[in-house]
Parts: structure tokens; sequence; C-alpha cells
């Protein structure tokens, strides 16, 4: 089932035109994972990142305690973090995240409507979305080489 969902997305992404650095984020409409209370992803005002991961995804693994503590570090700033989680099953996610202790705004996306939209074709993806809503950044998988330019990122933009 997970290569099946893999699968879809490279090909559903394929047809979608991925979102670019300097281009307007698309602000999809999610609800959180955790109720149905409804979340937009892209919030003027805000340094935005959101990240797109599955319970599926080895890298994800590695990825969600950087976020944790990005978005720790940032709280009462002008930033957003937002982790979107692809999986079918609700289930999946709440044993992923069981597992991997995290107090982020987790939002579902398990039709992969906004990941198509943006053009998800590796897992994690993030887009890191300046004040003005505009795509600044995006990184394709997770490896621990890439903390440092993600946090310089940030703080260059929250100074903006």
């Amino acid at each position: 089932m997970k290569s099946v969902i893999a699968s879809l997305l490279v090909l559903s992404s394929s047809i979608c035109a991925a979102v670019e650095v300097s281009e307007s984020a698309p602000n999809c409409h999610l609800s959180l994972l955790s109720n149905a209370k409804p979340v937009q992803l892209a919030n003027p005002g805000k340094v935005t990142f959101i990240d797109f991961w599955a319970s599926w995804c080895g890298p994800c693994e590695k990825s969600m305690p950087f976020l944790e503590t990005i978005n720790t570090e940032l709280k009462g700033k002008d930033f957003k973090l937002i982790a979107v989680n692809l999986d079918e099953s609700k289930k999946d996610a709440d044993h992923f995240l069981k597992k991997h202790k995290v107090n982020l705004t987790i939002a579902a996306d398990p039709d992969n409507e906004c990941a198509n939209t943006y053009g998800v074709t590796v897992m994690p993806s993030s887009y890191l979305i300046d004040k003005k809503g505009k795509v600044r950044h995006v990184l394709m998988g997770f490896n621990e080489e890439d903390k440092k330019e993600v946090r310089e990122l940030i703080n260059k933009l929250l100074a903006e």
C-alpha cells in the first residue's frame, strides 16, 4: 500500500506543476489531524514552514525532532510551522506521532490534494514561505546537513 501511495504521489505530481521558489504559495484548506478544526497553510504576515510527511517515510522520522526543535526555538516570533500528514489512515499517523512525540500543528491531507497542488514528489518535502506569501526555499528530502541552512533561511526571513 505504501508503495502505491508513493507511486500515486509521483504520478499525480508530474501532472501538476510544482510550486517553485518566488511563486505565491498555494493556500490549501485542511483539517487538523487531531480534530476537524480547519487550518490554512499560507499565512501572510508570518514566515511559514510547511512540511509534507507520512508515517512510512524513513527520513521523516529523522526530520520530526528537528521540526520540533525549530518550532520550540521560534515560539512567540512571526513564525508558523505546519506538518502536513499524507497517510490515508489516521491510525498510521497517530501511531507515528505516539512514537515521535512532537508539539506541532499537524494537518491531514489523506487525499493528497494539497500535496499535488504543491507538486510533492519526495518525502519529506518542505516549503519555506516569507511574510508576503512567496515561496523562498524548497527542501526535498531531509539530511542532517540541511539543518543549518534551514535555520539561517528562517532567521533571515524573520529579520525582513
